[in-house]
């Protein structure tokens, strides 16, 4: 079994390497003479993967995660309330990303800020979340979590939905209608086909 560190590092290791990639390719993104277009269509493609990613990763957050830290950790609250003050900016600078097209200014504008917001999201996630539920969570606990983790990322939805309240309840009632949507709109659309 995977504990929900492992579950967790997975991801962000996966979204490191995408942000490394993104960031590579930002150097003169919006001068099309210098990527091409199929240059421009793999970076749009590459961001809308990362946003697929991301928004699996914190609905399930969301839903399981952040909970268990608030029940757990001693400072939990404060710790869980401004990681999801960090994941709602980030919806909405991806949610505002799906509209436009790489090499535009506003898309690399938008992107370069996830990216560094990301990064630091990630890094207070390890640095100060990881070690204070590291030390009051059972090895059985942190096994069934890392479960819900993974199982919940099946059905999570592959949009930002910035305007949905980041509640565990209202996310675990409405969270199977809104992924069902987002991944009709995906097949319909070909997002993340490629």
């Amino acid at each position: 079994m995977t504990d929900v560190f492992t579950v967790l590092a997975n991801d962000h290791t996966e979204v490191k390497q995408m942000l490394t990639e993104l960031e590579a390719g930002s150097a003169g993104a919006s001068s099309a003479s210098v990527h091409g277009e199929d240059a421009l269509r793999l970076r749009k493609n590459m961001v809308e993967q990362l946003i697929i990613e991301e928004s699996k990763h914190e609905a399930v957050e969301e839903e399981y995660f952040w909970p268990a830290v608030r029940e757990l950790v001693t400072d939990g609250d404060r710790l869980a309330d401004h990681a999801i003050e960090q994941e709602q900016a980030a919806k909405k600078v991806l949610n505002d990303l799906i509209g436009l097209d790489a090499g535009e200014a506003k898309f690399e504008e938008l992107l370069a800020n996830f990216i560094t917001d990301g990064r630091a999201h990630i890094a207070f996630e390890e640095n100060e979340v990881w070690p204070a539920l590291r030390r009051v969570i059972t090895d059985e606990r942190a096994e069934k979590l890392g479960e819900k983790l993974e199982q919940g990322k099946k059905l999570a939805p592959t949009r930002p939905h910035p305007n949905t309240p980041p509640k565990p309840g209202i996310l675990k009632a409405a969270g199977p209608a809104v992924a069902a949507a987002d991944k009709v709109r995906d097949k319909i659309t070909g997002r993340g086909q490629d």
